[in-house]
């Protein structure tokens, strides 16, 4: 299955996570102040595995849930990629805050919204669906592949 095509759900605990696989280009629903059997209900409803360090939440989901073990991102971020057989490739599709679809936007549309250095030395701008932030290449794409490269190894690749 590609990155693109996975659906997850993830608990409170596990929000840096959440970050990470929607770079990674997974839809994943987040919300810090969600409650155990709503999370558990929208898992159902979408066909969305749902991710959690609770045991107990992970025991009631059954076959939707997965119990993640390790307490730190980095490990966390190890065990689900391996655990589902993600691609360590940051798509860039999907908004990193707030998961919405990420589309490329005409350059004159943004003047103004950007630093000015930025609208002038950079020819792609690309703009959440969802929540309206603006993303344009830069040294940040790097830096996460490099973070990532650290994760997971050398297994990272460019998109």
């Amino acid at each position: 299955m590609k990155n693109t095509e996975m659906k997850f759900v993830l608990d409170v605990m596990l929000g840096r996570l959440a970050r990470w696989l929607r770079l990674l280009g997974c839809d994943v629903y987040y919300d810090n102040r969600g409650e155990d059997s709503g999370l558990l209900g929208i898992a159902l409803a979408e066909g969305r595995i749902l991710l959690t360090r609770d045991r107990e939440l992970a025991r009631r989901a059954g076959i939707s849930g997965r119990l993640i073990r390790a307490g730190d991102t980095e490990g966390q971020l190890r065990e689900v990629v391996k655990r589902f057989g993600i691609t360590p490739t940051i798509y860039g599709d999907r908004c990193p805050e707030c998961n919405g679809s990420i589309v490329e936007v005409d350059k004159d549309s943004v003047e103004g919204e950007v630093p000015k250095y930025t609208f002038l030395t950079h020819k792609k701008f690309r703009r959440c669906g969802d929540c309206g932030r603006i993303f344009w290449e830069g040294s940040h794409r790097e830096l996460a592949e490099n973070d990532l490269r650290k994760i997971l190894g050398d297994t990272v690749e460019s998109k």
